[in-house]
Formats: structure tokens, sequence, C-alpha cells
């Protein structure tokens, strides 16, 4: 949708339903306020943190507000693993170039030796733990969580170098639970599970994001209530469904949008959905003539 078209019919500054919008946008809950609070310790004292949820439960979201709300604090060095499909190797290329550090990934001792010091060093500089933030954590592989479970481990496991925040789904916590991986479940320090949200959670962030957005009566009262509805406590779905109503609304200029657009989405999709109708077949009697 024309950004300048979203300004000119409801005053939007951006689309308020997309996910790229500006993390000072996004819903801090009292929940993420306690779990960052855990964070703030952890980075003093390293470990594991685990974020986890249903796919759409708003995990990417708190992961950055997390990186925001670490960005803020003095001496804090995060990094952002990208690729958590990588190998070890491939791995250990990835944190070279988030540390500025030159690594060799033909030499794996090498490449371990070279970032556990520079870690080491920033400890004994700034008293923090380096950060690493990885997302979709679900698709490491065990070798490759093992090898960062032992990267991050000094003095016969009595100390931590590294603070480590892994986000994923649900199939995450199942890997964690696995033999192999039981190491590491047992190091997580901290937890946050993102369940359904309620109705009501759900329409308190959706004020918040129009308000954010610039228009905070974008939707009547009556619509921001029935899309809370009928988002299964999804926060995905919710703005999947907002962003249908804004795309139809700006279709039919309409001032606000409101539940008779709700209304037309489903009649529609319901249309769209529903199977052509087939020829009815009239068989004749079979003649009693012979």
């Amino acid at each position: 949708m024309d950004a300048r078209k979203l300004s000119a019919l409801y005053g939007l500054k951006w689309n308020p339903f997309l996910s790229d919008i500006p993390v000072e946008a996004l819903h801090k809950s009292s929940r993420f306020d306690h779990f960052a609070w855990r964070i703030e310790d952890l980075v003093m004292h390293g470990g594991f943190a685990l974020i986890t949820g249903d796919p759409g439960a708003g995990k990417s979201v708190v992961m950055r507000l997390l990186a925001e709300h670490l960005s803020k604090l003095r001496d804090v060095v995060v990094g952002e693993v990208t690729r958590p499909q990588s190998r070890i190797t491939d791995f250990y290329r990835e944190v070279g170039d988030l540390f500025g550090l030159a690594v060799s990934t033909s030499n794996r001792w090498g490449a371990y030796k070279t970032v556990r010091a520079k870690w080491q060093d920033h400890i004994k500089q700034t008293l923090f733990r380096p950060v690493l933030l990885i997302d979709e954590a679900q698709e490491m592989s065990a070798p490759l969580l093992a090898e960062l479970r032992l990267l991050g481990s000094t003095n016969l496991d009595s100390s931590t170098i590294v603070t480590v925040i892994l986000c994923g789904d649900r199939r995450l916590e199942a890997k964690l639970r696995t033999p192999d991986l039981l190491p590491i479940d047992s190091r997580v320090r901290t937890r946050l599970v993102i369940e359904a949200e309620t109705a009501d959670t759900l329409g308190e962030m959706l004020r918040h994001i129009l308000a954010a957005a610039g228009a905070p009566a974008l939707m009547t009262d009556e619509l921001q209530r029935t899309l809370c509805e009928h988002a299964a406590g999804n926060r995905r779905l919710l703005m999947n469904l907002c962003g249908d109503a804004l795309a139809l609304g700006v279709s039919k200029n309409a001032k606000r949008l409101d539940d008779g657009l709700y209304l037309e989405m489903t009649g529609a999709d319901q249309r769209s959905h529903s199977p052509r109708s087939k020829p009815i077949l009239v068989r004749e009697k079979p003649s009693n003539r012979r």
C-alpha cells in the first residue's frame, strides 16, 4: 500500500500491521519487563536464556525489544547470529565477523582460542559478558549447540564467558530435552514461554501500535474487539486480519475501518472458498417395456 495514501486517508506514519514497524512502536508487556531484568543479570554472569512459543506468537518481537534494551546498556556488546543452520566452521566465521576477529575456519582449535580470548578480554575491561542473540534456534544442529556450550565454558565449567539467548518454536524445547543437549537445557537460567494471548491483551497491544503509528482512531472499538476475538490469541494472525481490513478500507476510501469491512472480508473469503456448484444429473427411470 502506498504510504502517501495511508497518510492522506488516515494520518498513518507507516503501515502498523507489517512486521518491520519501528521498535519503539512495539508493545512491552510486564512479562517482558521482568524477562529483560533477568537478562541484565545474566549479562553479568553469563549463561543461556530461552524464548519459545508457537509460530506467530511474538517471539521475534521479544528479540527485537531485547536487542534494543541491551543496546542501551553501557559496554554491553550484542551480536545477532543470522544463520543458525550453519555448520560449525561457518558459525566461527560469522562470530568472527560479529566481533571483528580474523578467524581461520580451517583451524577450529585456533578459531576456538581466538574467540574465547576476545570474550575474556572484553570481560576484563567491562565486567559484562558478550551477548549472542540466536533467532530460529530450532534450526541449529546438535553438534553446533554443543560447540557453543563448550566455547563459553571456562575454569572446569565453573565460569561462563558469554550470554546466549536462544529463541525458537516448540521444536527447540523438544530438541534441548534430547540426551545430547540436556547439558544445555540444564544451563538455561531464565525462560520465557509465549503462550496464546487473551483478546484483552491483544486489544491493548493493538491500541498501542495504532497510537504509535499516529492514528489511534483508525478502527472502531467494535472492529478492534472483533479482530482480537477472531485472532485465536496469535499476534501474527491479528496483524494479518488488521492488514486485510486496512487494504479493503483503502480500496474503498473508507474514512474509518469498522465492523462492516470485517463482514465484507469474511463474506468474500467464504465465497472464494465455497465449492463450485455441480450440475445435477437427472437419471431417467428404466422403462417397464420389454
